[in-house]
């Protein structure tokens, strides 16, 4: 996160937060063959709630898997995380962000399509990841 380097322009008395000032540099990116079981000990490892599914060539979209996704797909519905792969339980494509959006506008995108997370992407790269949490926490009260 860019706490000093603020990327904002003056809107009269509004300042426009970007997304690349709220999000986390941090990420974790994993191939979708693996399994569930190896994807829990990398995001407790890395103490993360979401990990971005990697692309398999230059045609495909990034996926996603939140641990929700886990507890509802796999927990809830008595499957073995160590027979089940990441892409069986992915949301592909994941909905991104540009990295360079409003805030505003990014927390509208959450709320329209119901999630509460998402990959930052800048030139068909992942940059980051940004949460709700991101945008209240580190963009709201800004100065």
């Amino acid at each position: 996160m860019n706490e000093y380097n603020l990327s904002h322009r003056e809107f009269g008395d509004q300042r426009i937060i970007r997304v690349r000032d709220v999000m986390m540099d941090a990420y974790v990116m994993v191939e979708g063959v693996m399994t569930v079981a190896d994807a829990i000990v990398i995001a407790k490892q890395r103490q993360v709630k979401a990990l971005i599914v990697n692309k398999r060539n230059a045609d495909d979209e990034y996926g996603i898997v939140l641990m929700n996704d886990i507890a509802k797909q796999v927990l809830a519905q008595d499957r073995s995380p160590k027979r089940t792969n990441i892409y069986e339980i992915m949301t592909k494509p994941a909905l991104s962000v540009n990295a360079s959006m409003d805030v505003r506008y990014c927390a509208r995108l959450f709320e329209r399509f119901g999630i509460s997370r998402a990959p930052v992407i800048e030139d068909g790269k992942v940059l980051g990841m940004v949460s709700y949490n991101n945008i209240v926490l580190n963009g709201m009260l800004h100065d």
